[in-house]
């Protein structure tokens, strides 16, 4: 309703609070009523002074239509989309969907940290190798020559005697290094908290699954919803304009009065809103199911379905709530991730106890050493001036580690753990309420759907053949466009509360179906949309 109206109508309820009321009150006299229009009057120009100026409704021109904006016809244009069914969207939704696909990635990740850690039951092998070259140079001063031998003996070095040299030496050398832990007592918890991981990964891979089903089905409804709702809202306007034009005709033969004219005109004005609501409406829902499809942008679904009753839920509340505990991908990852703490919280413990490896090491080499520039009255000819060494060696042992002393960083790491394994398991109760609140709420909402569904059908049945029979009679001249006008608003409400109940109920039976639908575990496997249930 426009502003103006609205004060309108709080003035007059302020004027006659005793008529509001249902009590007996003294009638206000003429010249207060005058006085309160008249002040009404200059509140509302004094308001349109405030309001921006509409450029489309020339005051010349008092059957014009505003153009609906060019880009809602663009964003609600018919051709360049791609029509889809609901099959068709959760087939492209579990493919290309980030969301899901970050799962998928996440499951992977886990497969290779469990592998990593069934690594360490088995012993490392190290290959090492290595190659270099080293040199230094040495100078020779001797205080006490040697008198054990002659002069002219190779070993003779005289006293005081000087000499310098350099050496080169050549190293090359390989092995092979083996490490085996033959008691670890964190190797077996690392593992299991490794498999729990993976196990969260899958399960919220799965409950992922749902999620995006849900999404994709609730955003299909609402173009569903969104479709019809423009196509009513068109038809309305569209009888609005014969209507308005037969009331102009009137009008201008003098058969009808101004006011008559300006009511249809209001009327009109109150329908093409609505219409332009509508159809920015359907292009929201269009960008919404493109996002969460994953579409490139240049592409615009429309639901090639047509509107169809999803039948009622074959379960009672009881039954459903049953079932939506079993196997349930949200409690199981809750539980896994709880599993995976208690499992890290076992590994920390186990960092105070003793560990036992097994170390062994074998390999060869070669050594090439070179001696020059020899100089000096010294042992030059004891001098060698290329020497080859060849070798090669190996090495058993065992090692043993033990932490005696740590000022109880480990303990409190494993209390740590313990309290973050509690949280979790108060967050599984806290998860069990909230399926039951939404596997409730959506069964209550759904059977609810379904009754009010029965009551629009009845209601639109009975307005169709009423605006028959008002329109019929106002063709013939036995009912003014008042009575038109009332028994179309009827039905187009009537309409629209019927619309709104179909989309309930499918919505409605989609969040059930949430709760309970069958998901896979694994990434590789081909996602098959499911879009009922059967007990």
């Amino acid at each position: 309703m426009p502003l103006k109206k609205w004060v309108a109508l709080g003035l007059l309820l302020v004027l006659t609070p005793a008529m509001a009321h249902g009590s007996p009150a003294v009638e206000p006299s003429i010249p207060l009523l005058e006085r309160s229009w008249e002040e009404l009057n200059r509140s509302l120009n004094a308001l349109d002074r405030l309001l921006p100026a509409d450029p489309s409704l020339p005051a010349n021109e008092i059957n014009s239509v505003p153009a609906i904006p060019a880009a809602l016809l663009y964003a609600n244009r018919s051709d360049g989309t791609t029509a889809l069914s609901l099959k068709e969207a959760l087939t492209i939704g579990f493919n290309q969907n980030p969301n899901l696909q970050t799962q998928r990635l996440a499951v992977a990740a886990a497969l290779d940290n469990l592998q990593a850690q069934l690594g360490s039951y088995w012993p490392r092998i190290v290959a090492a190798a290595g190659a270099g070259y080293s040199q230094f140079n040495q100078g020779f001063d001797v205080p006490a020559g040697t008198t054990l031998f002659p002069t002219n003996s190779v070993f003779y070095v005289p006293t005081g005697a000087q000499a310098t040299l350099a050496e080169g030496q050549r190293n090359l050398e390989a092995g092979l290094e083996l490490n085996y832990a033959l008691i670890d007592f964190a190797r077996t918890p690392a593992v299991r908290a490794a498999r729990a991981r993976l196990q969260q990964a899958r399960q919220n891979y799965a409950n992922s699954q749902r999620e995006l089903q849900l999404r994709i089905s609730e955003a299909y409804y609402e173009l569903q919803r969104s479709d019809q709702l423009v196509r009513i809202r068109d038809a309305d306007l569209r009888n609005d304009l014969v209507v308005l034009k037969d009331v102009l005709a009137l009008k201008q033969a003098g058969l009808v009065p101004r006011l008559d004219l300006l009511r249809r005109q209001s009327i009109e004005a109150t329908a093409q809103e609505l219409l332009v609501q509508a159809l920015a409406d359907r292009a929201v829902a269009r960008r919404k199911l493109a996002v969460v499809l994953n579409l490139a942008p240049e592409l615009t679904p429309v639901a090639a379905d047509p509107v169809q009753l999803q039948p009622r839920w074959p379960f009672n509340l009881e039954t459903s709530l049953l079932e939506a505990y079993r196997d349930n991908p949200e409690l199981e990852a809750l539980l896994a991730t709880r599993e995976a703490l208690l499992r890290d919280r076992d590994q920390s413990a186990a960092q105070l106890l003793p560990k036992l490896s097994f170390n062994a090491s074998g390999g060869a080499g070669s050594q090439q050493t070179s001696q020059f520039n020899v100089s000096g009255n010294c042992c030059g000819t004891t001098v060698i001036p290329s020497l080859n060494n060849n070798y090669n060696n190996w090495s058993l042992g065992l090692s043993f580690r033990w932490l005696l002393f740590d000022a109880g960083s480990t303990a409190a790491q494993v209390r740590l753990l313990g309290r973050q394994a509690e949280i979790q398991g108060q967050r599984l109760v806290a998860q069990r309420n909230d399926i039951r609140l939404r596997l409730e709420t959506a069964f209550f909402n759904h059977e609810a759907s379904l009754a009010k569904l029965v009551s629009a059908r009845r209601a639109v049945a009975a307005s169709l053949e009423g605006f028959r029979d008002a329109k019929l009679r106002y063709q013939t001249g036995l009912a003014n466009e008042i009575t038109l006008s009332l028994t179309q608003d009827q039905l187009v409400r009537d309409l629209v509360r019927r619309l709104d109940a179909t989309i309930d109920v499918n919505i409605s039976y989609a969040k059930l179906l949430r709760e309970l639908l069958p998901v896979s575990r694994d990434p590789a496997e081909v996602i098959t949309p499911q879009l009922s249930i059967k007990p």
